[in-house]
């Protein structure tokens, strides 16, 4: 739906911003209707069709919920939930604007803004809600790839990232391995006013007790046994930029607890000294755990869930998002093409089709893999279906025989390892990469297995 065909509503008991918006829109939109009271709402929305709302996030009212807003958000949500909403807010207010979007509003807006930017908000959303698609991909400089996707769920989440990237809103990244959370927390790094700062990774999920504080937080000479000289922590080299903190699902509460006071008080402690230092950082974590459950099984504490998690994002799995796998497919092979010095490379009906057919259980990172290999395997330019060879550890086909029915998985899983280990002559970096899977990870299936 155009602007020139929509109804505005705006929503503010601030006159100068209603006039001031009612100025602006009235030659955009075909109508512009302005309220000053709230609670005339659900009246104003039966007796026009309203497309959009612009409303103020704190009102004058008689209602006290601890912020007006985000309860007539939910309220216009109840009576009208195709309706998109915009929320206007302060900057000060930029944490609760984040969380409206958890709530249901469709975008935010901060005051002063930009007369220009505030028309092509507006515009995008109503095209959105037609189902004109604007965003295609987000691109970062994180070596291999952009993170690309023409489905419905890859748009969303383009769209919300672009949105929450330039705030301070700590976000939590979810979904399976190989679904891209490490590429999506550089892409809002990128996208972020820290961008010109480091962008920290750690893989908290492989860390012990005592390297977890050393790791994170640093420590001074003699602190414990191999600490020959001072060492500043990860939440220290991220001062001003983003610090990523992978697999946080992994970690024990002990470091929960570790992890929740530095993120209270904003101030870290070297190990064998007695000085905070104050961080100033942006925290995003992602974890392939269930975070929820583990919580209501008290194996991850809820209050620091409430910490990380201002805004969540879910990476879905390949699986859920089909129309992407040949665009992906494509992306890789002219990508690797390139890498390894071939002609242009595309697929034929039948590799198409079983790209398409296949489940991906290892994601985006699985397909990646197997289109590398079959660019450097192939002597055609045009991939058929034989030459797309899928992980060993994600099928029972190739030289896996399985006579007995009854065998269980994790004695398929670790004769897989064994035989892609066996193969790269116990050179981990390979094996993993064949698997489909992170270094890290396959270390946990090692001591798993006890091999």
């Amino acid at each position: 739906m155009i602007l020139k065909k929509s109804t505005v509503l705006i929503v503010d008991d601030d006159p100068d911003v209603l006039t001031a918006v009612k100025l602006l829109l009235k030659t955009e939109a075909q109508e512009v209707i302005t309220e000053k009271n709230p609670e005339n709402l659900n009246w104003l929305l039966q007796r026009n069709q309203v497309d959009l709302v612009l409303l103020d996030m704190n009102f004058n009212s008689a209602i006290n919920t601890g912020n007006e807003g985000l309860y007539w958000l939910r309220k216009i949500k109840e009576w009208k939930p195709a309706v998109c909403v915009i929320m206007i807010t302060a900057y000060g207010d930029i944490d609760l604007a984040v969380r409206s979007l958890k709530e249901g509003a469709n975008d935010f807006i901060v005051k002063p803004w930009h007369n220009e930017k505030l028309i092509d908000t507006i515009k995008e959303l109503l095209d959105k809600k037609e189902g004109v698609k604007t965003v295609k991909s987000v691109k970062t400089t994180a070596g291999d790839t952009s993170i690309l996707g023409d489905s419905e769920v890859m748009q969303d989440i383009f769209y919300k990232v672009n949105k929450i990237a330039p705030t301070d809103a700590n976000i939590l990244l979810l979904g399976e391995n190989g679904t891209g959370k490490d590429l999506m927390a550089k892409a809002i790094h990128e996208r972020s006013l820290r961008a010109e700062k480091p962008f920290i990774k750690v893989d908290v999920g492989a860390l012990t007790d005592t390297l977890f504080e050393s790791e994170l937080f640093g420590h001074k000479k003699g602190a414990y046994t191999d600490a020959r000289e001072d060492r500043m922590g990860r939440f220290e080299e991220a001062e001003g930029g983003t610090l990523f903190l992978d697999e946080i699902g992994n970690i024990s509460l002990q470091q929960q607890a570790k992890l929740l006071t530095v993120l209270q008080n904003r101030q870290v402690t070297r190990l064998g000294t007695n000085k905070a230092v104050d961080i100033d950082i942006r925290l995003i974590c992602a974890t392939n755990l269930p975070l929820y459950e583990l919580a209501n099984e008290n194996r991850f504490r809820k209050d620091l869930i409430y910490r990380i998690n201002t805004v969540e994002i879910n990476m879905p799995p390949l699986r859920k998002r089909n129309d992407d796998i040949i665009i992906l497919a494509k992306h890789f092979a002219k990508l690797y093409a390139g890498k390894y010095l071939k002609s242009a490379m595309d697929f034929d009906a039948g590799a198409v089709q079983k790209l398409k057919s296949y489940n991906y259980p290892g994601n985006v990172r699985e397909l990646q893999y197997t289109i590398e290999r079959a660019v450097i395997m192939a002597d055609d330019p045009l991939l058929k279906a034989d030459d797309l060879i899928f992980s060993i550890l994600e099928t029972s086909g190739g030289d896996v025989v399985v006579d007995d029915d009854n065998v269980p998985l994790s004695t398929l899983e670790k004769n897989a390892i064994l035989r892609v280990i066996e193969k790269h002559n116990g050179n981990i970096t390979r094996a993993a990469k064949e698997l489909g899977l992170t270094r890290t990870v396959l270390y946990r299936r090692l001591s798993k297995y006890d091999i």
